[in-house]
């Protein structure tokens, strides 16, 4: 039987194959058997045939016809008809509940239109042979919370857990826990049936109190290396430190946020150990200096921009950047002003010198991430600046901008990696010592091109004129070649255009 029917399948093979109609909703898509895995399943049918009753005579004497097993590759008919399917089809809107301030904001739920894999391919087995047109339904799905549900979350939940605030009392003292910090970590969350559920994210929480977390908890202090006697030491052994059990105070605050009245949760402090110990640091083969770069600057240290250069500079000495971390140097500071002791000077603001807070700071990203690159380190994120300075290796260089600028790497050794920073009168020094994995690194630079001269602009006299000499542009190509084992390993291309800035002139012919 079985040879039987697949030598008829066989003479069959070329009718078989032929695209035939599905229509999905209001439109029709021709369909190829093979591309959707589309066959008749011999061994199947014919088991399917014997399992058929019937009556006696008629096994004897009579005869009875039966339906193919057909098989169809569900994931590759749903992604044809999907195509069908096209605008006709809607996703369900997910139920959510968010907070404008303190007030709750809902989006209720909204049935989805589509296709469920299942019935379509049940739809085409069943049609496939019989000649006609294949029709496939679009099913209608809902989220699993409803409309009502919504309106119970609100009323029992979101309004009242922003009514009054939360005490939370640990072994070290009370924290106040306001509505708006409420608002802020109380989360609901749909999964992908739309079924809503709270939640009290602690980490947001954590940012929402700020400070306020320093009464009751002890942060844990890493381990802290320096180099000392020209060789890098662990100059701080670090500490443990105590802090809230998330987890329990989550589940602790949720509970109590339906009640108007009894609004305490009892917070457990649990030891935390530091991120880096000493032990740690220790194994992170941080033994010799890697690269070393240096700049120079004028003016002294007594000058606003000198002050930024060291402040800055200062911020990120010691930093370790462990194995596959990302660096990023907007990350570590933050915010670059004048509250965090940065001070006035220029900066580049569309296309001149300016009046800016932080200027200099720029000289402190080139300088760290020069160090970086002759350490053979990923270069993630830079930008050079829009006019070249040759206080700067052309190309090889990079500005920054708090928040949009940034300038990050990654370390991409097995070994940590510790940024030395030093200074003097005139000038700033960048080393990244770790364990040494590349014979050398060094640039090659192609000629400059598409040269550019700078044009004479007149501006208004006054404090936020900075007059300049002007500069050439210039478009360069730098190639960083990375060689190991006395062979080139790695051969980076940098490109950059410099703009030609222009000689700006205080007062004169306007």
């Amino acid at each position: 039987a079985v040879r039987k029917l697949q030598a008829e399948l066989d003479r069959r093979s070329a009718d078989l194959a032929k695209p035939f109609s599905v229509r999905v909703g209001e439109r029709t898509v021709e369909v190829a058997p093979a591309e959707v895995g589309l066959t008749v399943d011999v061994p199947a049918s014919v088991a399917a045939a014997t399992d058929t009753s019937a009556h006696l005579v008629n096994r004897l004497v009579g005869s009875r016809s039966v339906q193919p097993v057909v098989s169809v590759d569900v994931d590759r008919l749903h992604d044809a008809l999907q195509k069908a399917a096209g605008d006709q089809s809607r996703k369900m809107t997910m139920p959510a509940i968010t907070y404008i301030g303190t007030t709750p904001k809902v989006v209720y739920p909204k049935p989805g239109l589509g296709l469920d894999p299942r019935l379509s391919a049940d739809a085409v087995r069943a049609g496939w042979l019989t000649g006609h047109p294949v029709t496939v339904p679009l099913i209608e799905t809902n989220p699993a919370s409803t409309r009502a549900d919504v309106d119970r979350l609100v009323d029992e939940l979101a309004r009242p857990a922003v009514g009054a605030p939360v005490k939370l009392t640990t072994d070290k003292g009370s924290v106040s826990i306001p509505p708006k910090a409420i608002a802020k970590s109380l989360r609901f969350t749909a999964d992908q049936s739309g079924k809503l559920t709270p939640k009290v994210d602690v980490k947001r929480l954590r940012t929402a109190l700020g400070d306020d977390l320093s009464t009751v908890e002890v942060a844990a202090r890493n381990a802290r290396m320096a180099i000392s006697g020209g060789r890098p030491k662990v100059v701080d052994p670090g500490r443990p430190g105590k802090q809230l059990d998330n987890a329990t105070l989550g589940q602790d605050l949720l509970a109590v946020l339906p009640k108007a009245d009894g609004r305490e949760v009892t917070g457990t402090l649990e030891p935390v150990q530091p991120e880096l110990t000493a032990e740690k640091l220790g194994s992170l083969g941080i033994k010799e200096k890697v690269s070393s770069f240096t700049t120079r600057f004028t003016g002294g240290l007594s000058s606003s921009r000198s002050q930024n250069i060291v402040t800055v500079a200062r911020e990120v000495d010691g930093t370790v950047v462990l194995p596959g971390e990302t660096f990023s140097l907007n990350g570590h500071t933050g915010e670059r002003g004048y509250a965090q002791g940065y001070r006035d000077a220029p900066v580049i603001l569309d296309g001149k010198l300016v009046p800016g807070v932080g200027g200099g700071t720029s000289q402190f990203t080139t300088t760290l991430f020069n160090a970086t690159y002759y350490a053979g380190l990923e270069d993630v994120e830079h930008k050079p600046h829009s006019y070249w300075f040759d206080r700067y290796p052309a190309v090889i260089e990079s500005t920054i901008f708090w928040p949009d600028l940034d300038f990050k790497f990654r370390n991409n050794t097995e070994h940590g990696l510790l940024i030395d920073t030093s200074y003097t009168s005139n000038t700033i020094t960048v080393s990244i010592w770790s364990t040494k994995i590349y014979d050398s690194v060094k640039t090659e630079y192609g000629p400059r091109r598409n040269i550019t001269t700078p044009k004479t602009i007149h501006l208004e006299p006054g404090p936020s004129c900075i007059p300049s000499n002007g500069i050439n542009g210039f478009t360069q190509d730098a190639f960083r070649v990375i060689r190991k084992d006395g062979k080139v390993i790695k051969r980076e291309k940098f490109t950059w255009r410099y703009d030609a800035e222009p000689r700006y002139v205080c007062g004169g012919q306007l």
